[in-house]
C-alpha cells in the first residue's frame, strides 16, 4: 500500500465539491484530520455558539467519511505542531487542504509549509480572494465595482461530486474523542433552541438549499420581512464549509426566475473575504482613520445599556426581538441585525467592536470577514460603509417591514398587542409592566450621536 496523505479540514467540512479531498484521494490512502486549535487564533478562538455547531458538524462529517470507508481523526493543539506529529506517525509529509484567508490561518499555513509539503486548493469562495483586481492591479474596496467584476466570471464551475470511496491507511493514528472536547454547553444547556432550529452537517446544508431555492426569486422583498421565512439560513452551513458557494449558486439558478439579489449576497461573502485578505486587522481596526478619534462612551457608564441590549431589554421591541432570537437560536434575521447593530452604535454610542465581539460569541454563523465588514458598514467606519449620519429609526423600521408577528414571537410580554401598538407600546401608552421602558428616546439618541460624529467630521 502506498504512503498515506493527510487531509487537513478546517472550515470546509464536506465531501462534495471538496478540491482538497479530491486531490488527496487521487494519490492513495487518506488520513482526514480536524484540529481544534485554540492557540493559533489567539483572541479569535471560536465563540460558544460556533463550538456548538462545530461539535455536530464534526460528528456528521465523521459519519459520512465512515460511509466511504474512512474516518475523521481528531487532535487538539497548535495546527503546525499537531500536523508535524501526525506526519511523523503516518510516515508522510504530504498534506492537502483548502486555502483559508483569516490572518491566523494564513499564519498557520506558512508555519506548516516550512516543515511539510502543504498543497493548498481553492473552493470556499466563488473566486479565490485576490483573483479580481482593479484596473491598477490592487484590491477592490468598494462592493459595487467588485460585484460587477465578479459577475464577469460567473457562473462558477459546476460543483464536483464526492468520491465513491476513500482509501484508508493500513493503520489509523490515534484520535481524540469528540465528547472529550466539551464543545457543547451542559450546566446550563443554553442551546436547546439551537437543537430545534438547526441540523449541522452536509446533509443539513443540502436540505436547507432544497427548502430555499424555489423561494430565492422572492428574496429581494422577503429578506426584509422578519416575520416571513425570507432568508436562506444557509449562512452557518456556508461558514463551516458544509456546502460550497458554487453548489448554492447552481442550486438557486436551476430554479429559474430572477435570483440576482440572492446571488449578489454570495458575492458579498466574497467581497468581505477580499477585504480581510487586504486588511487582516479589519476586525479590530477602523477602515477609516478618523473613526480612531470617535468619542465612544466609557463602558463603565455604558455597561447597563450594553447589558440591556444583549438581553433584549432596551424597550425597543424590534431590537429586543432580534437579540432574543439571537440568544435562543444562535441566529438573527438579516434586516434585524442591521437594526440591532445600528442601535448599539448610534443610539447607545457603544464601540462597534464590542457588538462585533458579542456576535462573534453568539452567532452560529460568526464569520471573521462578514462580521467585521458588516459591523463597520453600519458604523460608517468601513472602507465601504453607510454614512454614520444615516441613523436607523428602529420604531419606523419595525412598522415599515411589518415586524409585528416577529416581535410577538420573540417578546412574549407583547404577544397580546396588535399592530400598530406592538411596535411602540410606550408611545401608545400600552406598555405592560413586565416590559421595560425605552432606555433612551430616539430623538435624544439621534442628537447625541450626531453631536459625537461632528467631533470627527473635520
Amino acid at each position: 500500500m502506498s504512503t498515506p496523505v493527510i487531509l487537513w479540514f478546517r472550515r470546509d467540512l464536506r465531501l462534495s465539491d471538496q478540491a482538497a479531498l479530491a486531490a488527496a484521494t487521487r494519490e492513495g490512502p487518506v488520513v482526514p484530520v480536524y484540529i481544534l486549535d485554540d492557540e493559533t487564533p489567539k483572541h479569535r478562538i471560536m465563540g460558544a455558539a460556533s463550538r456548538w455547531w462545530l461539535h455536530h458538524s464534526l460528528a456528521s462529517l465523521d459519519a459520512e467519511l465512515r460511509e466511504k470507508g474512512s474516518r475523521l481523526i481528531l487532535r487538539k493543539g497548535k495546527s503546525a505542531k499537531v500536523l508535524a506529529k501526525l506526519a511523523e506517525e503516518t510516515g508522510t509529509k504530504h498534506i492537502h487542504a483548502l486555502r483559508h484567508y483569516e490572518p491566523w490561518w494564513r499564519n498557520a499555513e506558512r508555519d506548516v509549509a516550512k516543515a511539510l509539503d502543504l498543497n493548498l486548493h481553492d473552493g470556499n469562495y466563488l473566486l479565490p480572494p485576490g483573483t479580481v483586481t482593479t484596473g491598477g492591479g490592487g484590491p477592490y474596496k468598494i462592493y459595487t465595482p467588485f460585484m460587477r467584476a465578479v459577475m464577469e466570471h460567473m457562473p462558477p464551475p459546476e460543483p464536483a461530486q464526492r468520491p465513491h470511496i476513500i482509501d484508508a491507511p493500513a493503520t489509523w493514528p490515534k484520535s481524540d474523542t469528540l465528547s472529550d472536547w466539551n464543545l457543547l454547553p451542559t450546566t446550563p444547556n443554553w442551546a436547546t433552541g439551537f437543537e430545534k432550529e438547526w441540523t449541522p452537517g452536509e446533509e443539513g446544508a443540502r436540505k436547507r438549499l432544497t427548502a430555499f431555492r424555489n423561494r430565492a426569486s422572492n428574496y429581494d422583498d422577503a429578506r426584509n420581512l422578519p416575520a416571513q421565512e425570507g432568508s436562506s439560513r444557509l449562512s452557518p452551513h456556508l461558514h463551516f464549509g458544509e456546502i460550497s458557494p458554487a453548489a448554492v449558486w447552481h442550486g438557486v439558478e436551476r430554479e429559474g426566475g430572477d435570483n440576482s439579489t440572492y446571488l449578489k449576497e454570495l458575492i458579498w461573502r466574497d467581497y468581505a473575504q477580499n477585504i480581510i485578505t487586504a486588511l487582516p486587522e479589519y476586525g479590530r481596526r477602523n477602515g477609516r482613520d478618523r473613526f480612531d478619534d470617535f468619542p465612544w462612551r466609557d463602558m463603565r457608564s455604558a455597561k447597563s445599556d450594553l447589558d440591556a441590549w444583549q438581553q433584549g431589554r432596551t424597550g425597543y421591541p424590534i431590537v429586543d426581538a432580534g437579540m432574543r432570537q439571537l440568544w435562543t437560536t444562535g441566529w438573527m434575521h438579516n434586516r434585524v441585525r442591521m437594526i440591532a447593530a445600528s442601535f448599539l452604535i448610534k443610539h447607545l454610542l457603544i464601540d462597534w467592536r464590542i457588538g462585533e465581539q458579542w456576535f462573534w460569541d453568539t452567532l452560529v454563523d460568526a464569520d471573521y470577514a462578514q462580521n467585521s465588514v458588516n459591523w463597520q458598514w453600519v458604523a460608517g467606519s468601513g472602507v465601504d460603509a453607510n454614512m454614520f449620519s444615516r441613523i436607523m429609526a428602529p420604531l419606523s423600521q419595525s412598522e415599515k417591514f411589518d415586524a409585528g408577528g416577529y416581535i410577538r414571537a420573540w417578546v412574549p410580554e407583547l404577544a397580546h398587542l396588535d399592530d400598530p401598538y406592538v411596535h411602540d407600546p410606550d408611545e401608545y401608552g400600552c406598555r405592560p409592566n413586565a416590559y421595560p421602558a425605552k432606555i433612551i428616546g430616539h430623538r435624544e439618541a439621534r442628537e447625541r450621536a450626531l453631536a459625537a460624529y461632528a467631533k470627527i467630521k473635520g
